[in-house]
Parts: structure tokens; C-alpha cells; sequence
């Protein structure tokens, strides 16, 4: 366990993976091995029940139709599944193969998300704001992949001037530590006039907004609720992503996706034309700027 004491990046990707470093008969507290691993406690003595068949078929579904519509609420939905999936489903299981995939459909609604009472919650700084040069504005946000018996979960870093993904992490999970770990490796990078996130239990907690706080110059921005558009060029990545990799290559593990979006990553900075960008790719925009 020694070599947990340095930095994390080189850590296994997934909780599981990290799950297998923990040892019982360590010196360490099994406390203290999970702390340093970036995993919850609780997760060590707990086996996750595997998703069914069906489950993953409706899943599967959703994701692909919402990531077509993303503005198709559960009704739409539900008629969809029926008529190009085959899948008979009632408006409860819909809703709730949405909120596992963190789906909500983009358009204005009351109340869909309350923040943690507790957590901090900053006002949205980018209406009528443009970003006109690299590290202006960085957006960040998370999207479920589905695997072959699974999901997983990936977060990126983005540079909304030249559309470059400065960092990314995957997880098994929605806990905080994957995010704040592709912020710091961003930030060791160059620093944003403007961090802007939703308002996401990950985004408000103590932990990552900790990381933003010790650089002062750093403005903190959130999405307002019911307001997906105020993200929109994470949201397009997302889009991109998913069509040009993650439904053509079906991914069976999260090593797969790893390596899969690896390449993906280094090809979409470095060798795809963006037609915003007047077909350059975002590398170019962002280092010739810089």
C-alpha cells in the first residue's frame, strides 16, 4: 500500500479495481487504505447485485433514444420503446431506468432538481458570455456508458473555446473522487477565468469546490435548474462521443472503454475538423491561441 501514498493518477480507473488493492491484513486501517484509494468505506463490504437482462435491454434503449431525442419526456418515451424497441413498459420503469441513467428530458421544468440543503449552490456567470480564447471558460459534467452487463459512468473537463477535453475520468459510480481527480489534473494543466458546472451533489460538495477555492482567480459558475442549455458544449461532446465510439464499439468492460476512449480522446483533439471551428481541430485552436 505503499505507493498509494503518492499521487493518484496512476490508480486503477474503477472502484472495483480499487476495491482489489484493499488489504485486510494491512497495517493500515481499512479506513484509511479506502481514503487513499478514493473509494467510500462502505463500498469494501458491499458485492453490487448484478443489473438484469431486461434491465440492461431498457437501458440500453433509453440511452440510445434519448441521446437522439434528448427533449423526449417519459410519455414519448414510453411510445418509442414500444413501437422501435419492442419493449412493452409502464411510465414507472421508464423513470426509473432515467434517473439510474441520470436522463432528464432538456426542457424547462419546475423543481426537477433541489440541491443539497447543505451544499453551496453559485450563481450562473455565463448568460450572454462567450468564451472568446482558451481556458476562458471550462465546463465539466457526467454521462453513463452502458456496457455489456453493465454501466459506468465518464466525466470530462472541457475548454469551451477550442472544444478540447483537457481531462477525463471513468467510474462504477457517481462519487465525487473521479471528478475531483480529472479537475486537479486539469488545473495542473492551466487554470480557467470561469469553472462552470450543474448543480450536481458532485459538483457542490465540500470536496470539489476545495480544489476550485485555492485559486482565487477562479470564478465558480452552475447551471441554473431546468436549464440543460446553459452546459450545451459538454452536452454536444456527449452526443459526439456516444455516436462516433461508444455505440459503434460496445464496450464490454470499463478496461475496454478506457482504451477505447483513449484513442477516441487523442483523435478528437488532435486530428478531427470541428465544423464550429471552421474545421480546425480543437489542439490547433487551443495552442495556437495560447
Amino acid at each position: 500500500m505503499k505507493s498509494l501514498r503518492g499521487s493518484k493518477k496512476n490508480l486503477p480507473c474503477s472502484v472495483a479495481a480499487r476495491k482489489a488493492l484493499i488489504e485486510s491484513d494491512n497495517d493500515m486501517s481499512i479506513t484509511r487504505q479506502a481514503e487513499l484509494l478514493g473509494i467510500a468505506r462502505s463500498s469494501v463490504y458491499t458485492t453490487p447485485t448484478p443489473v438484469s437482462p431486461a434491465t440492461l435491454a431498457l437501458q440500453k434503449a433509453i440511452d440510445e433514444i434519448y441521446t437522439a431525442h434528448p427533449y423526449y419526456g417519459q410519455r414519448r418515451m414510453i411510445v418509442t420503446l414500444d413501437r422501435e424497441h419492442n419493449l412493452h413498459v409502464g411510465r414507472a420503469a421508464v423513470r426509473t431506468a432515467m434517473q439510474t441513467l441520470g436522463l432528464t428530458a432538456l426542457y424547462p421544468a419546475p423543481k426537477t432538481s433541489i440541491p443539497h440543503p447543505e451544499h453551496v449552490v453559485y450563481p450562473y456567470l455565463l448568460r450572454n458570455v462567450v468564451a472568446s480564447y482558451p481556458n476562458h471558460v471550462w465546463g465539466t459534467d457526467i454521462t453513463y456508458i452502458r456496457l455489456a452487463n453493465g454501466f459506468c459512468y465518464l466525466t470530462v473537463m472541457l475548454d469551451w473555446y477550442s472544444r478540447r477535453v483537457l481531462t477525463w475520468r471513468l467510474s462504477n459510480s457517481l462519487e465525487t473522487s473521479f471528478c475531483r481527480e480529472a479537475l486537479e489534473e486539469a488545473l495542473e494543466i492551466n487554470l480557467p477565468n470561469i469553472h462552470n458546472s450543474d448543480q450536481g451533489a458532485q459538483y457542490t460538495s465540500d470536496e470539489y469546490l476545495s480544489a476550485l477555492k485555492t485559486h482565487e482567480s477562479i470564478a465558480i459558475s452552475m447551471d441554473g435548474r431546468g436549464r440543460c442549455m446553459d452546459n450545451i458544449f459538454t452536452e454536444r461532446l456527449w452526443r459526439t462521443v456516444k455516436y462516433e465510439d461508444i455505440f459503434l464499439k460496445g464496450y464490454t468492460s470499463v478496461d475496454e472503454v478506457h482504451d477505447g476512449l483513449t484513442e477516441y480522446f487523442l483523435f478528437y483533439n488532435a486530428k478531427r475538423p470541428h465544423q464550429s471551428l471552421d474545421y480546425q481541430t480543437p489542439d490547433e485552436l487551443y495552442y495556437q491561441a495560447n
